[in-house]
């Protein structure tokens, strides 16, 4: 993250660096049960189960402009610099949660998680963001 700038531009999708990295918090804040999903119908939850397996199979990455839950979407200005310092303290919280085995074991689209899972899903996802901004 330390290679990103106020100015670094988006190889793909709509969101600024600033929005990803706010996005980013965001999905983070799920596992520490700070963001909480709406409920999701049946066949959102079986697509979601199996996308996890099949992330862990054939270790993908996220396609690129995939839909997200609105409560996700960052499509307002903030802060570069205390979006960045967020996704960071975030980061560490979700770090000392695993350490303390303290995140839950639902996700509401993914199904039955285990800290392996969390680690690895937020790993995919914060890699797919970076990459998305050429870091």
């Amino acid at each position: 993250m330390s290679r990103l700038s106020q100015d670094s531009k988006a190889k793909w999708g709509q969101m600024n660096v600033c929005q990803m990295l706010k996005h980013c918090d965001l999905v983070l804040q799920i596992a520490l049960q700070k963001v909480e999903l709406p409920r999701i119908n049946l066949l959102f939850r079986i697509i979601g189960a199996t996308t996890k397996i099949e992330m862990y199979v054939f270790n993908n990455g996220i396609p690129r402009n995939m839909p997200t839950f609105q409560k996700l979407i960052v499509n307002f200005e903030c802060d570069f610099d205390e979006s960045k310092t967020n996704l960071l303290n975030t980061l560490e919280e979700f770090r000392k949660a695993c350490e303390a085995s303290k995140l839950p074991d639902r996700h509401k689209l993914f199904g039955s998680m285990t800290e392996k899972d969390w680690d690895f899903l937020e790993y995919k996802h914060l890699d797919h963001h970076l990459k998305q901004f050429s870091v």
